[in-house]
């Protein structure tokens, strides 16, 4: 198949995902946000209400389909292995990957795990970092000492 086609595909896949990000994308341009588009993903960062997140949440980023929201510009340049590892998953899951990823976290909570530590897609989005950085996952380096 072209990839071409393939990559349409993957987009139309991913686009219930897409559509709620550009909703939030909208609402962080409203505040000031800046984007620009980095290897086929929008990338929509600061602003306002975007500061607001990060101070009273801890929000950094955020992806949505195609859409990465972050805090920063910054923060998204140290975050993109990592959210755009997300942006391969929900092509992966398409409609499905919200409730998927919501669904999993929620399944660590009742096994008494960590939310988002012991999260298989966190798992690999870090594993993907760490791929890309050629580092040791932070849990092994602290389990090993």
């Amino acid at each position: 198949m072209p990839k071409f086609i393939v990559d349409c595909l993957r987009y139309l896949w991913a686009a219930p995902n897409t559509v709620l990000g550009l909703l939030f994308a909208s609402l962080l341009m409203l505040t000031g946000a800046r984007m620009q588009q980095v290897e086929g993903v929008l990338e929509v960062s600061g602003g306002w209400l975007a500061s607001r997140l990060a101070r009273y949440s801890g929000f950094a980023a955020i992806t949505f389909g195609h859409v990465v929201l972050g805090y920063s510009a910054h923060a998204l340049q140290q975050l993109r292995v990592h959210e755009h590892t997300h942006v391969r998953q929900a092509e992966c899951w398409g409609l499905f990957f919200i409730p998927a990823y919501l669904l999993a976290g929620l399944w660590q909570l009742l096994r008494g795990r960590h939310v988002y530590h012991d999260h298989p897609f966190e798992k690999a989005a870090v594993a993907a970092e760490c791929r890309h950085f050629k580092r040791l996952p932070q849990a092994v380096i602290t389990n090993g000492q």
